[in-house]
C-alpha cells in the first residue's frame, strides 16, 4: 500500500515538507473553487509528482485532499471527524471546506469546467442597452454570455447580444495581461489595489449605516402610529435597494484582494494557472467595464469592433 502523499510514514506523524508545500497550494486553489483538472495541470507543470513518481490525475489529487490525515484528523466508526493529535498539512477548517465541495465538484464531471465563467456580474455589459450580461450556455451546451431579454422580474435587457465565452474571455485576458505587463502599470498595482479596497470598505460602512437606519425606521414605525404604512414601506424600500446595490458593488470590488502584488516574472504562465478568484480580481482592478456588441453578419471573430474595454482610471499617469 503506497504512503499518503505529504507524509514519510504510514502513521501520518512525519511530514515530507517538499510534498506538503505543493499540497497546501493545491488545497488553497481548491478553496477558490479551481477545478481538479486545472490544479493537477498546475502541479504537473511545477514538477510535483505522486508518491510513485507519476503525473497527477484529478481523481488521485481529489483522494489525497479528501484524506482526513492531511488535517490531523481521522474518522471514527460513525464517520465523525476527530482530532488525532498528528501534524496538520492544512487546517481542519480548510479540510472540511474542501470536503463540503465534493457533491457539486466531482473531478470526473466535465460540466464543472464548462460552467466556470470569468466575467459574470457587473463587469460585462451589453453595448446596446448597458445591462449586465449573464452566463448562458448555447443550445449546443457551450459556454456563452448574453443580454437577457426584458422580463417583469428582470426588466431592461434588449436580448440582442450573445457571445461565445471562450473567445470572449480569451480576448479580454490577452488585452489585460498585455496591459499588466507594462512597467508603468505593474509598479502601481499595489497602490491601485489599496485604492479599490478602500472604496469597497467605504461601501461596507455605508451598508452598515443603512442597516442601522433601517432598524431605527422599524422601531419608529412600531412606536409611532402617525407614520403611515405607505410612508414606512417607501422609506424601507429605498434603504433595502441601497443596501443591496452597495453590498453587490462592495463584493465586486473586494475581488481585487486576490490580485498578486510584487514581481510576477511570467504573467502569461501565471494567468494560465491562476485560480478563478485571482483572475477575476485582476479584471476588477484593471477594468471599469467590458461592453459587448452584436456580431456582424456571418462573423465569428471577437475583436475591438465587438468588444470595448474601459480601463479603470486609478492613476492619472496611466494611459
Amino acid at each position: 500500500m503506497p504512503r499518503l502523499y505529504g507524509f514519510d510514514d504510514m502513521a501520518y506523524r512525519r511530514v515530507r515538507e517538499s510534498e506538503a508545500a505543493g499540497l497546501r497550494q493545491a488545497a488553497s486553489r481548491r478553496l477558490t473553487e479551481q477545478s481538479y483538472p486545472a490544479i493537477t495541470e498546475w502541479m504537473n507543470d511545477e514538477g510535483y509528482r505522486t508518491t510513485r513518481g507519476g503525473l497527477w490525475r484529478p481523481a488521485v489529487l481529489a483522494n489525497v485532499l479528501d484524506h482526513p490525515a492531511i488535517a490531523g484528523l481521522t474518522e471514527d466508526e460513525n464517520g465523525n471527524l476527530v482530532d488525532t493529535g498528528g501534524p496538520q498539512i492544512i487546517s481542519p477548517q480548510d479540510f472540511k471546506a474542501i470536503r463540503a465541495m465534493r457533491p457539486s465538484n466531482n473531478p470526473d464531471n466535465s460540466r464543472v469546467d464548462q460552467r466556470e465563467y470569468l466575467m459574470p456580474g457587473p463587469l460585462s455589459v451589453c453595448g446596446l442597452c448597458a445591462c449586465s450580461l449573464s452566463s448562458s450556455p448555447s443550445n449546443a451546451g457551450s459556454r456563452g454570455y448574453r443580454c437577457a431579454p426584458s422580463t417583469a422580474q428582470h426588466p431592461g435587457g434588449c436580448g440582442k447580444v450573445r457571445i461565445n465565452a471562450d473567445l470572449f474571455e480569451t480576448y479580454v485576458a490577452e488585452n489585460v495581461v498585455a496591459e499588466l505587463a507594462k512597467p508603468e502599470v505593474s509598479v502601481l498595482i499595489a497602490q491601485a489595489r489599496d485604492e479599490v479596497l478602500a472604496k469597497a470598505a467605504k461601501l461596507r460602512a455605508e451598508v452598515k449605516a443603512d442597516k442601522a437606519r433601517q432598524k431605527e425606521l422599524g422601531e419608529s414605525y412600531a412606536n409611532a402610529p402617525e407614520l403611515s404604512t405607505v410612508a414606512f414601506r417607501a422609506a424601507d424600500k429605498r434603504l433595502v435597494d441601497r443596501i443591496r446595490e452597495n453590498s453587490a458593488q462592495a463584493r465586486f470590488l473586494e475581488q481585487v484582494q486576490h490580485v498578486p502584488v510584487g514581481d510576477v516574472p511570467d504573467l502569461v504562465r501565471w494567468w494560465r494557472h491562476a485560480p478563478l478568484a485571482s483572475k477575476q480580481g485582476v479584471l476588477t482592478l484593471m477594468l471599469e467595464k467590458v461592453a459587448v456588441y452584436p456580431a456582424g453578419r456571418g462573423s465569428r471573430t471577437v475583436d475591438a469592433d465587438r468588444v470595448a474595454l474601459t480601463w479603470r482610471n486609478w492613476n492619472a499617469s496611466r494611459k
